[in-house]
């Protein structure tokens, strides 16, 4: 199993491979998403957070999934168009994957071993979020209903902490 999540590559919404390797000493944001669910307006959210923070060194990462009730069945495209138009949507956003399941994305399937949810190992909704600190070690797990807001706190630990560690 991989240490942390450098190891990684995931193809960006525009279809480019994209070494996580990218984000190296960064406090890391990775968020399944979808246009058509009721937590839908969390990208309004995310991107204050981003807003807020990614001059101090703060990325989101967007990763669209149809798994649910298949909320997410626009192509990359539209994806993308429906985030920009709809949410101001600037943070970086990837190919739509699947994060449960035999065809999961290797990243997601890290995530979900790393820090399981209340239903185990498995990603239960959409806007499931991993916040992973400046070594690419995911730290904290938040559930779907967790508003992005309420993360700031704990991404302003990672973003001062020398040590990385939210229970500091």
């Amino acid at each position: 199993m991989s240490t942390n999540i450098y190891q990684f590559e995931a193809d960006s919404i525009k279809g480019e491979s994209v070494s996580l390797e990218k984000y190296k000493g960064k406090v890391l944001l990775i968020v399944n998403t979808a246009s058509k669910c009721g937590f839908t307006p969390q990208y309004r959210e995310l991107q204050k957070l981003y807003e807020s923070y990614k001059d101090k060194g703060l990325e989101i990462l967007g990763f669209p999934c149809d798994q649910f009730a298949h909320q997410e069945p626009g192509n990359n495209e539209q994806i993308q168009e429906f985030c920009s138009i709809n949410f101001g949507v600037t943070f970086p956003l990837f190919s739509k994957v699947d994060v449960n399941g035999q065809n999961a994305h290797p990243l997601f399937d890290y995530l979900r071993k790393k820090n399981p949810g209340i239903i185990g190992n498995s990603i239960k909704w959409n806007f499931t979020k991993f916040l992973v600190d400046k070594n690419g070690i995911p730290v904290k797990r938040y559930s779907p209903a967790t508003d992005p807001a309420r993360l700031a706190g704990d991404i302003e630990k990672l973003l001062n902490s020398r040590s990385e560690n939210l229970s500091a």
